[in-house]
């Protein structure tokens, strides 16, 4: 009993051999593969849906149609900003014009009623404009004549005095007859011709037909240019002479009116723009377009169904899901002692429990240093991408990664649990086997300290205090709680 129970307790020791071997220095954890992306399609209005031209399962472009809902109402009111933009617009043009009163035909400035600093109402006269460039005469025919000419027919007029012939084209004749000398119906018939300069009275001759008397000419065009606002005239852009055109500015209003009107113009203008942005805003979200190129892999709308917030929360919350899986991914939990082994671009060796017996590779994409501290221990995320998305690996997918730090070559090692507290390594020492080399009595082991280096999950390096080929022994946990059970040993 005796020996037997001394042959139970050599057996709560394993003898490891010291030896060379390759040691890969690596940190493991777990993870949960995702898509590189993925796009959760929500909607910001209701209504119904008039187009969904995708299915599942569907690959889609970035920018492609997924839903159009009917814009109808949204249309009508970007029209109705649009008209509202349009009618500020033209009413600061108005303010615009206000204050700054300008010619509204071509011609010559004949007389300027105001000077800088003079105070102005709306309505008072600033200037005459008067265009002698081209001339018009009215003359009479008998309304009989008058009946056979028609507008845009040129004529033959005579000057009066110097009987100089000039050609005009006729411009108006008159609806209504007027009596004339010797109680003759008459119509007016009016001419417009060139100024040759220094035209007076003339008669006038269209075709074989003769008028019935003479007319005397006048500016085709003449204008008194008045005041739109009240105000103080602070710039005089023409003097008395100075030839203009439509549109020519004469003058500049000023004062706390004019500005004040000006600017409420202006303000107006800004905010039928802002409200017709948002408008237009409004109607884009009417369109919901693919964010990111990927698979379809949830369709909850069709064409034809109506969109509010309790059927979007019957659906899960969202209209479809995409996601792309162009690239698989996964993010581990690494601990505080080994983050600083870990950088970017580091060989990933991964398995999956529900693929058992494959391996994929993958490496180390991103470390994030934003830990998260629990039960007095930190971890920090890594993101590792798998190489090649293989079709086997699926999102949702738990897998196991191991990151390869360093290959330390060939060196020699012990198994991990071969080393105690204090860096030391349990050796036989005299009495401790038999002839055979077997452990007989565990008391007559020796702890020797040693030197380590680097480690992985199973092994460490040794660098002094064992040479290879040595044997050390380590406690076997099973074994020797088994003994406690027994009662033998200590």
């Amino acid at each position: 009993m005796m020996s037997a129970g001394q042959q139970f307790v050599a057996g709560t020791y394993l003898p490891e051999t010291a030896q060379r071997q390759d040691l890969r220095i690596s940190v493991s954890s777990t993870g949960t593969i995702t898509p590189i992306d993925s796009y959760k399609v929500s909607a910001l209005v209701n209504g119904e849906i008039v187009e969904a031209p995708f299915e599942e399962g569907d690959w889609v472009e970035k920018g492609a149609l997924l839903y159009r809902f009917d814009a109808e109402d949204a249309q009508n009111a970007v029209q109705q900003a649009q008209l509202s933009v349009a009618q500020a617009e033209l009413g600061y043009r108005t303010a615009q014009e206000s204050v700054n009163p300008y010619s509204t035909a071509s011609g010559i400035v004949q007389k300027l009623y105001v000077s800088v600093g003079d105070p102005v109402a709306v309505g008072d006269p600033i200037a005459d404009v008067g265009d002698n460039t081209t001339m018009t005469v009215e003359i009479p025919f008998h309304s009989a004549d008058a009946a056979g000419l028609y507008v845009g027919q040129t004529g033959t007029l005579t000057i009066e005095g110097t009987m100089e012939t000039v050609t005009g084209t006729i411009e108006s004749i008159s609806g209504a007859d007027e009596v004339g000398a010797g109680g003759a119906l008459i119509r007016q018939v009016k001419f417009r011709v060139s100024n040759p300069g220094g035209l007076t009275g003339t008669t006038a001759v269209v075709g074989s037909v003769a008028c019935a008397g003479s007319g005397t000419f006048s500016q085709s065009t003449g204008q008194t240019v008045v005041a739109q606002t009240a105000g103080e005239i602070t710039a005089l852009h023409v003097t008395s002479g100075s030839p203009v055109s439509y549109g020519t500015v004469l003058a500049t209003i000023g004062g706390t009116a004019a500005e004040t009107t000006l600017e409420n113009a202006r303000i107006g203008v800004e905010n039928a723009k802002l409200a017709l942005d948002s408008r237009l805003q409004a109607l884009e979200n009417y369109e919901i377009t693919a964010p990111i190129s990927g698979t379809v892999i949830e369709k909850n709308f069709k064409a034809g169904d109506n969109v509010d917030s309790s059927a979007v929360t019957s659906a899960g919350g969202n209209l479809a899901v995409l996601y792309d899986m162009s690239t698989l991914t996964f993010e581990m939990k690494v601990n505080e002692l080994d983050i600083n082994n870990i950088q970017v671009g580091q060989e990933v060796e991964i398995t999956a429990d529900a693929l058992e017996g494959m391996t994929f590779k993958g490496y180390v994409d991103k470390i994030n240093i934003n830990g998260t501290t629990a039960n007095g221990r930190t971890t920090y995320p890594v993101t590792v991408v798998v190489e090649g998305t293989p079709e086997e690996l699926k999102p949702g997918m738990n897998v196991s990664a191991e990151v390869l730090v360093e290959d330390a070559g060939n060196v020699l090692c012990v198994p991990v649990e071969a080393v105690q507290r204090g860096n030391t390594v349990l050796v036989a020492g005299q009495g401790a086997l038999d002839e055979s080399g077997n452990l007989v009595d565990p008391t007559k082991l020796e702890e020797r300290p040693v030197t380590l280096g680097r480690s992985s999950s199973e092994y460490i390096e040794i660098l002094d205090g064992l040479e290879e080929g040595e044997t050390v022994y380590v406690q076997n946990i099973a074994s020797n709680a088994m003994a406690m059970m027994m009662g033998v040993g200590g």
